[in-house]
């Protein structure tokens, strides 16, 4: 019986599981998996040598050659300047006729209208007729990169343009600072004097336009005015000849007064009568010859306020009073009106002949004794910076291209 009892623990203990066979690696496997992986780092290598040769160096060499033997050296001229304007001081009179006529000279910046002028096709164009782009631009075949091409249309000489001619600008000041280049020192120094002639020319125009309008919007204000005047004192020689009036309100006051010395002689009459009633019978030749006198200047009170309006139906003073009144301030207000336009048209005269615009060069078309331009070991090391860093980007998109597959 204690046989089985002493078999139980052995029973109860977890079976181990037995030792893998160690196998050893063939001696010319290995050999051969370590031949093929130096192969392929050395293929490796050599593809990344090949194209760094060729996608970096040759083109670096390339571009650096053509830098240092063919390039043609660049001489750069520079003028500056700025739109001045001379006004000799207006007096108090002439300021005040310049209030009334309402003369404007709010405008656009000169140094923004040369500034898009010179980069324009207009002064292109001008230059080109003045000094020949395509001579000036294209001196040798020898260099198409930096030259003007053979038979440039005028759009590629406008691109080209804004290569060569750099301005800037001072929004403060007003100041223009021009650099052009050429390939000769003497038509890059022509070059910046074209453009300051040119610039010149414009500023000259735009003043003698703006003169000009001035005093034309000037005139023809003061023409609307004298028509409208003219007009006015027509109307009024017009009712003077209808109605044989020179002035009607003095008339008004000539009848007021014989109106009043009818109304006063009126009651002296009356009183004469009354008295002539209180001793006198009534039908008494001096009663009626009062009575008669009473009637004759009640009659002429009666016509006379009928003539000012004051009663029948007849041509009332009044009527003709207030359309002379109208036609009095219609020609005072056209009066008026002319009296402006004319004095906007004189200090419009005398603005144009006293102020002044003119291009100030401060500095003056330079002579270049050097080539700055191209600069050659700056656009060397940014060619070499630039393949070497577009070869690194593409080697890296590369390597993660074949590692994903």
């Amino acid at each position: 019986m204690s046989q089985p009892a002493l078999a139980q623990p052995a029973l109860a203990q977890p079976l181990r599981p037995l030792p893998a066979p160690v196998t050893v690696p063939d001696p010319s496997t290995v050999f051969l998996v370590r031949s093929r992986l130096r192969s392929a780092a050395r293929s490796r290598r050599r593809r990344l040598i090949a194209s760094f040769v060729l996608a970096v160096l040759l083109p670096a060499a390339l571009a650096i050659g053509y830098l240092f033997a063919l390039a043609e050296d660049q001489f750069h001229s520079r003028v500056a300047f700025s739109v001045r304007s001379e006004a000799a001081p207006i007096g108090p009179d002439l300021g005040v006729l310049a209030a009334v006529g309402g003369i404007a000279s709010a405008s656009a910046p000169d140094a923004d209208i040369l500034f898009d002028f010179i980069g324009s096709e207009q002064m292109v164009a001008a230059i080109d007729r003045r000094l020949d782009l395509a001579r000036l631009f294209h001196p040798v075949d020898s260099d198409p990169v930096f030259t003007l091409a053979d038979g440039a249309t005028r759009e590629d000489k406008v691109d080209y343009w804004h290569r060569m001619v750099r301005v800037r600008r001072d929004a403060g000041t007003g100041l223009l600072n021009v650099e052009a280049r050429a390939f000769r020192a003497a038509d890059a120094r022509a070059l910046t004097a074209a453009i300051f002639e040119e610039s010149e020319a414009l500023v000259n125009r735009l003043s003698e336009q703006a003169r000009r309008d001035a005093i034309r919007y000037a005139a023809a204000d003061l023409a609307d005015a004298e028509a409208r005047l003219r007009d006015k004192r027509r109307l009024l020689a017009e009712f003077r000849d209808e109605n044989r009036i020179i002035d009607p309100k003095a008339d008004v006051e000539g009848q007021m007064g014989l109106l009043a010395a009818l109304q006063s002689e009126l009651v002296q009459t009356l009183v004469e009568r009354d008295m002539l009633l209180s001793y006198a019978k009534a039908d008494d030749q001096r009663v009626a010859q009062a009575n008669r006198r009473v009637d004759a200047v009640s009659a002429r009170i009666e016509a006379e306020r009928e003539t000012l309006g004051l009663g029948g139906d007849g041509r009332a003073m009044a009527s003709l009073l207030g359309r002379y009144e109208e036609l009095r301030t219609d020609l005072e207000f056209a009066a008026g009106a002319y009296t402006q336009a004319l004095a906007g048209h004189a200090a419009a005269q005398a603005e144009a002949r006293r102020k002044s615009r003119y291009l100030a060069a401060h500095v003056a078309p330079t002579l270049p004794e050097s080539a700055v331009h191209p600069r050659r070991v700056l656009l060397s090391a940014l060619i070499a910076m630039g393949l070497v860093v577009a070869w690194g980007i593409g080697t890296v998109l590369a390597y993660n291209l074949r590692d994903s597959r």
